[in-house]
């Protein structure tokens, strides 16, 4: 078969370092006008494939073309016809918003008669028009990657290697993204995608599952489903963190884990284990709003797949181990640091919070209060305040107005007393990377004050509390994404703090590492830990207690997840499942029935005046289209969907008063 019948084509590429196979015999092969999806956890080879590919990192075996160019011998016609965004910013930070995205056209030779309206369009889809005179050394981490993007699509390539580009992006933006893409397979581009979003994956036309270096299996999306994943009970309940612990411990076979509000349990008999979980259920006095069989998400199925090669290799520390690990129980917090709390004191409270930047509003009159033990929600945009939020709160900056306390202390007078009694963990984690585990442990522990047998217990701890046991001699920088995760949230709580701040935590870490990630933390909260959370996976806000939504800088919405979907667009939401879902959005939204319409999963979400008259009317305008078969069904809506209808509510109420 022809290599230049591909965009990519590689057969039996490897790479190795040292010992350390990273990509071993991977044959791939992409079309012109497809969008193909290389998923896997955390080490699994995807960033070495895609640095091969695009000619930065040469190849120890196998061979490979792009563009129909050899990447070992024709490296510079290769990277002609690619554009590759790579999962560490290409910017520069002195330079401003304008000035980044004009080197770049000038680097791809976008001619200056072509790029003003290129230019415009991706600045309105990044939500970056506000700011094209910041420096981007100054712009927040989601904002970053938002304007990376800009920069690699200012041009438009033969081929589009993107390593995980959404991450730390907003479910606002990464709508607008991959609308952006669906764009340009109309002329003809390749695009290879890593993502650590299982809902993105759903959106490729074809999937590679990648771990250890091999592709253990690829295909469209639904076959891999059901080849791979079959059929899952899922039980929904608002006591879901219940339900999956009880399960955990007394349902006879099969494997449970955790979706927000929803536990799905794969087994190798759903009826005969479903009447087994009701009886759970019931036994318990748990109330639950359904239990049903399921085709399997395709989140199923990865780990289904990781799962079942992890426990055929029979290894210590297979990944079926490490995704099955309890973690230890957080200790419980120290009495002389809960005396303001039995007082009745919230943990974190806050009226009125502002922060200004000469004229720029970061933060516009917050008000908050968590009580202690919870696990609080922060979310929004890219740019709304989350962190500046947060940075207040921790003591690192002093708001414009406002008062407020963190455990007792207050905010404007006791930053420094603030800081001893938190734990922080940061966006970019605060490791050092030359160090090993154990080292990193002392060296935050000399900072918290912690010496001697003191230290020694609580290292021993934050070591078994993070599953880092094994791993406490290795050196960090050899570290996967997700054990870089655990470790920095070991040091971030070594010294047994009652209120932790977690901004964005899970940013690109794999399914399973989010997973155990969240293990941890509700481990934390059950032993009184209050957890402050900002992210931007809406199946982690579904884990919290309660939620806020900040906008510009100013709290939208606040509930639980549960009151937060219940009480927005209800009757309102529709599922559209058919064959072209991105020709399908655009005939959509020609409707004056259609409100919204956006690509969710593999399918759309479309919000309407009503949900029982506007379905046939989709129905039929589709059907003219030619597209075909479609299914339009009621659905209760997401936590995304909520996310985005009040974003777009805030501003066309924004705009209404200019």
């Amino acid at each position: 078969m022809s290599a230049a019948r591909f965009a990519i084509r590689a057969v039996g590429l490897s790479r190795r370092f040292g010992d350390l196979s990273a990509v071993e015999d991977l044959d791939l092969e992409v079309n012109a006008g497809e969008i193909y999806g290389l998923v896997g956890p955390d080490g699994a080879g995807k960033t070495t494939a895609l640095r091969m590919l695009s000619s930065i990192l040469p190849p120890s075996g196998g061979s490979a073309s792009v563009a129909g160019f050899d990447i070992s011998r024709q490296a510079n016609a290769v990277k002609d016809h690619v554009a590759y965004m790579s999962q560490r910013f290409g910017l520069y930070t002195d330079l401003t918003v304008m000035e980044n995205i004009e080197f770049y056209a000038d680097l791809y030779g976008v001619p200056r008669s072509a790029r003003s309206n290129r230019i415009e369009e991706l600045l309105a889809f990044g939500n970056l028009s506000p700011f094209r005179r910041r420096m981007a050394g100054k712009l927040s981490g989601g904002m970053k990657q938002k304007l990376q993007l800009i920069c690699a699509l200012i041009h438009t390539p033969r081929v589009l290697l993107l390593d995980e580009p959404t991450n730390g992006v907003d479910p606002v933006s990464r709508r607008d993204f991959w609308r952006i893409l669906y764009g340009l397979l109309g002329q003809g581009v390749a695009i290879l995608v890593t993502t650590a979003y299982l809902d993105e994956a759903e959106r490729c036309h074809r999937v590679g599952l990648l771990n250890r270096g091999r592709l253990l299996a690829e295909g469209p999306p639904a076959d891999l489903k059901h080849r791979l994943g079959g059929r899952v009970i899922v039980l929904d309940s608002v006591h879901a963190r219940k339900a999956a612990s009880l399960l955990r411990q007394q349902l006879t076979g099969g494997h449970v884990s955790l979706f927000g509000n929803s536990v799905h349990i794969s087994c190798s008999d759903p009826a005969s284990s479903r009447q087994e979980v009701q009886a759970l259920m019931s036994a318990a006095a748990l109330p639950y709003e359904s239990i049903s069989v399921q085709d399997a998400s395709l989140e199923d199925a990865f780990v289904a797949v990781l799962r079942d090669t992890a426990e055929s290799s029979g290894k210590q520390e297979s990944l079926a181990a490490q995704s099955d690990m309890v973690p230890r129980t957080a200790t419980a917090i120290p009495a002389k640091q809960a005396t303001a709390l039995e007082r009745g004191q919230p943990a974190v409270e806050v009226q009125e919070l502002s922060r200004r930047f000469g004229a720029f509003t970061a933060v516009d009159s917050v008000s908050i209060q968590v009580p202690r033990g919870e696990i609080f929600g922060f979310l929004g945009p890219n740019g709304a305040g989350k962190s500046t939020v947060i940075r207040m709160l921790c003591g690192l900056l002093q708001p414009t107005s406002g008062q407020g306390t963190v455990h007792g202390f207050d905010i404007n007078r006791e930053p420094e007393r603030i800081k001893r009694h938190i734990g922080y963990m940061s966006q970019k984690f605060s490791l050092y990377a030359d160090l090993q585990v154990e080292e990193n442990l002392n060296f935050y522990g000399g900072i918290y004050g912690l010496g001697g047998r003191l230290l020694s217990e609580r290292k021993q701890w934050a070591l078994e509390m993070a599953g880092l046991t094994y791993r406490r001699r290795a050196l960090t920088a050899l570290l996967s994404g997700g054990w870089k995760q655990r470790l920095a949230l070991a040091c971030a709580v070594l010294h047994q703090p009652p209120v932790v701040f977690l901004d964005e935590p899970t940013s690109g870490v794999d399914p399973l590492s989010r997973r155990k990630f969240w293990d941890l933390i509700y481990a934390m909260a059950e032993s009184g830990v209050t957890v402050f959370v900002t992210t931007h996976y809406m199946e982690e806000a579904e884990y919290c207690d309660r939620l806020a939504l900040i906008y510009r800088g100013k709290l939208i919405a606040v509930g639980s997840p549960w009151e937060l979907k219940t009480q927005q667009l209800a009757t309102r939401l529709l599922n559209v499942d058919c064959p072209q879902p991105f020709e399908a959005m655009q005939e959509l939204l020609k409707l004056p029935e259609v409100t919204s319409a956006a690509l969710f999963g593999a399918g759309l979400h479309a919000i309407v005046n009503d949900a029982t008259s506007d379905a046939r009317t989709i129905r039929e305008q589709l059907q003219k289209a030619g597209i075909q078969p479609v299914e339009v069904e009621a659905i209760a809506p997401s936590l995304e969907d909520v996310f985005i209808a009040l974003i777009e509510a805030a501003e066309q109420q924004e705009a209404g008063n200019e």
